[in-house]
């Protein structure tokens, strides 16, 4: 299921994996929005980790270390472990059979592989991201 509705986390939707562009802007949702309490993965942590080499400004390297650190200081992240790596067939299939591309989506589908093995819903600010995995996880866009 996607959801991109404005309301609070379903009931019942306590946990969930938050989505690399969730942790980037998490100061611009609202917390009603997420569920109570939260996870992220290592390969979120791969992204942010990426984020200060990929830019020549300055400040912006700063703000995205600072973003690095702060997450890491917040959660113990999920690692891709042996059942993720078997969640990622599934996760590649679903994907590969909507005729979807998967190499350029790769952190995304390791992150929903973490969601599936760990049978948590995803949240994202980016659901077409994840289109085609409906029916393996629920998607929250946020």
């Amino acid at each position: 299921m996607v959801s991109e509705s404005s309301a609070a986390a379903a009931p019942g939707l306590a946990r969930g994996l938050l989505d690399t562009s969730v942790v980037i802007d998490l100061d611009l949702i609202d917390d009603g929005r997420l569920p109570d309490e939260t996870a992220i993965s290592t390969i979120t942590l791969a992204e942010l980790a990426a984020g200060p080499h990929a830019t020549s400004d300055v400040e912006e390297r700063s703000r995205r270390q600072d973003r690095l650190t702060w997450a890491a200081s917040q959660w113990d992240s999920l690692p891709f472990d042996a059942a993720a790596a078997r969640s990622y067939g599934r996760v590649y299939a679903s994907v590969r059979g909507r005729g979807r591309a998967t190499r350029r989506r790769l952190a995304d589908l390791l992150i929903a592989a973490i969601a599936l093995a760990n049978d948590l819903p995803l949240y994202t600010r980016n659901p077409a991201d994840f289109e085609g995995l409906e029916r393996l996880i629920a998607i929250h866009g946020v």
